[in-house]
């Protein structure tokens, strides 16, 4: 709370500090902004920068970090009855302490005696370190925040770059913001390359890779992993593109054609009502698609299958009319076709956005030679716009690899190494939520699992956006 009172002080403190700078610079030139280097704001602004970052930065760091700091100073002066206890006890001892100087409800664990003594120590102790934190902080921020006023204020002048020093701090921002995405993805290959890491040394790669048997379980043994029919992960892979491949036969023609309709054929009054209402579908939440995957298209795709297989066995094809007599509610194709609606927009949306940014001079020279609006789009807009349209196919395939919930309520759970689009399948996503599931601890080969899976997902869609973008870049040459 102190924290967030101090900010809002800050802000405070901020605003009147840039109309302040702000003043004094109009001051200095009676008034007259076009004699000052930059405009008026630069230069309160440029004041209220210094001011507010450091400190901020200050506050949030300790708000952010404070509770590990104290752990680790606490850690560091543990009371000798506390050293001689596992590392588990001693987790929930030094947990207990904190929860209960914050004044939260600490674990049922009961301490006696010298661990009592020394949970009463540790909790003065946590106080006195978490007063320290904070109020240190505060302490650095008011500081820093009058040190930037002091550094700041006296620089204004009529000819002082204001523009260009806040253009400055604006750029660092931005860098700043590029090196934290570029080390946030370094940190979760990182973290998946670790883990996996940890899998293949009781799994072997080959086997994982291209094993056809997945059924990770405990080890009751200790050379159990070393079997190979466990943790093959093929059935995985092939139910994740079944799906896939269904879902984009769906969204791929539907959106395509869809986005040519509105960005030709459509009037302005047609396109006001069509484009809106695809674009709900978006919005749509996945556990709302697999509920009507569940409860509306699977009962409708089994009742369609079993008439037909009735009609079948009535036409004497016992054999393919008893197997659709048996079909079930959940699919591949039950999956694979709503999830195919849920990309629609994807696709439609970031194709009508490509197409319409096709110059408008493409469609009048091929439209004056005589050809037709549909020639014109087939031969004309269409390869102009290839790239943009593969890159909207692109992000569909990649959300239709990454989707959990409509399998996991369309499809099933069981992992089977087949084609077909009646049978139940399961997906790379949906094994990795069904792994980390529940209160898992990450050493063993079931667990580790997850990150053996996520990291070849990874390969596999890196390599896939590697492959598109090479196809789009060739096509691009060859048609400037």
């Amino acid at each position: 709370m102190l924290t967030w009172v101090a900010l809002l002080a800050l802000a405070l403190f901020s605003g009147a500090i840039f109309f302040a700078a702000r003043r004094k610079a109009l001051t200095a030139v009676g008034g007259r902004s076009i004699r000052l280097h930059s405009l008026p704001g630069y230069y309160g602004g440029y004041v209220a920068l210094w001011v507010a970052v450091p400190a901020a930065l200050v506050l949030l760091l300790a708000a952010g970090f404070g509770g590990r700091l104290e752990a680790a100073l606490l850690r560091s002066t543990e009371a000798p009855a506390i050293r001689g206890l596992e590392v588990q006890k001693k987790d929930v001892f030094f947990n207990d302490v904190v929860a209960l100087s914050q004044g939260r409800q600490p674990s049922e664990t009961v301490y006696e005696g010298a661990e009592k003594r020394a949970l009463d120590g540790a909790i003065a102790q946590a106080k006195h370190l978490n007063s320290r934190i904070t109020y240190g902080a505060l302490a650095a921020a008011i500081a820093l925040a009058f040190a930037g006023a002091a550094f700041a204020y006296p620089k204004i002048r009529p000819d002082f770059r204001a523009r260009n020093q806040v253009e400055a701090w604006v750029a660092g921002v931005f860098i700043l913001c590029s090196i934290t995405a570029v080390l946030t993805t370094l940190g979760i290959v990182g973290s998946l390359v670790w883990e996996s890491w940890r899998f293949f040394q009781s799994v072997s790669p080959i086997d994982f890779l291209f094993g056809l048997d997945w059924n990770p379980q405990i080890a009751m043994r200790s050379d159990q992993y070393a079997s190979s029919g466990a943790f093959g992960a093929v059935p995985l892979f092939i139910g994740t593109f079944l799906i896939m491949f269904i879902a984009m036969l769906v969204a791929a023609p539907v959106g395509l054609f869809s986005a040519i309709y509105l960005s030709e054929y459509a009037g302005p009054p047609a396109r006001a009502v069509v484009k809106p209402l695809l674009e709900i579908l978006a919005g749509v939440p996945t556990v709302v698609y697999g509920f009507f995957a569940a409860l509306t298209v699977g009962p409708l795709f089994r009742e369609g299958f079993n008439a037909l297989g009735a009609i079948l066995i009535g036409g004497g094809l016992d054999g393919l009319g008893q197997y659709l007599s048996q079909v079930q509610n959940q699919m591949a194709l039950v999956a694979g076709a709503v999830m195919g609606v849920m990309l629609i927009p994807f696709v439609s949306s970031l194709s009508d956005d490509i197409i319409n940014a096709v110059p408008q001079s493409l469609r009048d020279g091929s439209l004056a030679m005589g050809a037709t609006r549909s020639e014109t789009v087939k031969r004309v807009i269409l390869p102009a716009a290839l790239p943009g349209i593969m890159a909207a196919m692109l992000l569909a395939v990649s959300r239709a690899v990454g989707e959990t919930m409509i399998v996991t309520m369309a499809a099933g759970l069981q992992a089977k190494t087949t084609i077909n689009p009646l049978d139940t399948v399961t997906t790379v996503t949906v094994q990795i939520v069904t792994l980390l599931t529940g209160d898992q601890e990450f050493d063993s080969p079931k667990t580790l699992a997850a990150f053996g899976l996520g990291l070849t997902l990874f390969v596999v869609t890196l390599s896939l956006n590697i492959i598109a973008l090479r196809i789009v870049r060739k096509y691009r040459e060859q048609y400037d």
